[in-house]
C-alpha cells in the first residue's frame, strides 16, 4: 500500500468526481462509538457543511469547536471513532481530513482502518489498515490517496488520531458495492448513489452540490439539492453528468424539484450515452436525447416515460434551462444483460 498526499484540485478531479463519500451524514453515515469526545462531538466529522468558527462562543467544557475534539494528555496510543457507512459496502480509495480552526489543538497524526462487520459484532471485528500513519498540520485540509482501490468492500471505518486533539471533518471515498435484486428484470433507480451512481461533471454548483441529485428520498429543504447561480446570458444552460451504477436499459426518469419553489428550472432535457471505462464521456459528442425539452414546475416530482427502452446507456446528462435548482434525478431501468 502506497499513500500519496495530494492537493485539493487533483483530489477533486481524481477522487471526488469518480467516487462517493461513503461515510457522509447526508448519505446515512453514522458514528457508532468513540474513545472520547470531551470538547466536541464526533458526529460533527460527518456533517456535509464546511466547518465554522465562533471565537466568542464558549460552552461548559471550554471553547466551542465545529468538529471532533478529545481531552488532552491521552494515556493511550490514540483516540478513535468508529463509523458505519451510509451504503451497503464500498471499496476504498482515499480520504480528506480537515483540521479547520484546530490550531495548537489539532490531531498530529491519523490512520484510517476498515472492517466488514455488523453493528452487533463490531467489538470482534478485524480491522484492515487503509491509510497508514500520516502527519496532519493545523487548520488545513489534508488529502490522502491510495495507489489502488481496496479489493475488499467494507462496511465500517475507524479513524484514529495520535495521540489526541481535534479534527473538523472527515470524508472517505470509495466505489459503492450495491446489493442487486435477484430478479434481473427488476426496475431500480440506477442513478441512486446506493446503486452506484456518481456525478462525474457539472457546469456549476454555486448554491448546492450536484452529488445531492443522487441521494435517496426527497430531502428536507433546498440545502440538500443541486442549485446553480442565476444566469444573465441568452441561451445559457446548466448541466450535470451522471455515471449510472451499471449498464442500463432505461424505463423512465424522475426529476424532482422538491422545495425549489421560486428557483426551479424553466425546462429540463435529459441525454444519454454509452461510454466504457471510468473516465467522463466527451461532453459534446455521442449523446442521444432520452427526454426531450420539457417544462417543469415548482416543488414537484416530474416523471418522464422513455420511449426507447432497448438502447443501453452508461451515463445520463441532466440539462436545466436556463438555470435553477433540482432536488433529485432518478433513472429507473433494468441492468442490461
Amino acid at each position: 500500500m502506497k499513500i500519496t498526499r495530494t492537493d485539493q484540485q487533483r483530489f477533486q478531479d481524481e477522487v471526488v468526481l469518480k467516487y462517493t463519500d461513503v461515510i457522509g451524514e447526508k448519505l446515512g453515515g453514522k458514528v457508532l462509538s468513540f474513545s472520547d469526545e470531551f470538547f466536541a462531538k464526533a458526529e460533527n466529522l460527518l456533517k456535509p457543511t464546511a466547518p465554522v468558527r465562533d471565537a466568542t462562543r464558549f460552552v461548559h467544557t471550554g471553547a466551542w469547536y465545529d468538529g471532533w475534539e478529545t481531552r488532552r494528555h491521552n494515556q493511550e496510543e490514540s483516540d478513535w471513532v468508529v463509523i458505519k457507512m451510509g451504503v451497503s459496502s464500498a471499496q476504498l480509495i482515499g480520504a480528506e481530513v480537515d483540521t479547520a480552526f484546530f490550531n495548537g489543538n489539532h490531531a498530529p497524526f491519523i490512520t484510517v482502518e476498515a472492517a466488514i462487520c455488523t453493528d452487533e459484532n463490531i467489538d470482534s471485528a478485524k480491522w484492515d489498515l487503509i491509510i497508514d500513519k500520516q502527519e496532519c498540520g493545523p487548520s488545513q485540509k489534508h488529502f490522502f490517496v491510495r495507489d489502488e482501490i481496496t479489493e475488499t468492500a467494507y462496511t465500517h471505518v475507524r479513524l484514529k488520531q495520535y495521540p489526541d486533539g481535534g479534527i473538523a471533518r472527515f470524508r472517505l471515498y470509495g466505489k459503492v458495492v450495491p446489493i442487486r435484486p435477484s430478479d434481473v428484470n427488476t426496475i431500480i433507480d440506477l442513478a441512486n448513489v446506493n446503486n452506484g451512481g456518481v456525478v462525474q461533471a457539472f457546469s456549476d454548483q454555486h448554491f448546492g452540490s450536484a452529488d445531492n441529485l443522487l441521494l435517496p428520498g426527497r430531502g428536507h429543504d433546498m440545502s440538500d439539492g443541486w442549485e446553480t447561480k442565476r444566469s444573465r446570458s441568452k441561451g445559457h444552460i446548466d448541466w450535470a453528468v451522471i455515471a449510472l451504477g451499471d449498464k442500463t436499459n432505461i424505463d423512465h426518469i424522475v426529476v424532482d424539484t422538491a422545495h425549489f419553489r421560486g428557483n426551479f428550472p424553466q425546462f429540463i432535457r435529459i441525454e444519454g450515452t454509452y461510454h466504457e471505462g471510468e473516465t467522463t464521456p466527451p461532453l459534446d459528442e455521442g449523446w442521444k436525447i432520452v427526454v426531450p425539452q420539457s417544462k417543469t414546475g415548482s416543488d414537484h416530482e416530474h416523471s418522464y416515460e422513455v420511449q426507447d427502452k432497448k438502447t443501453v446507456f452508461t451515463h445520463v446528462k441532466l440539462v436545466i434551462i436556463p438555470d435553477g435548482g433540482v432536488k433529485r434525478v432518478k433513472v429507473f431501468g433494468r441492468v442490461a444483460q
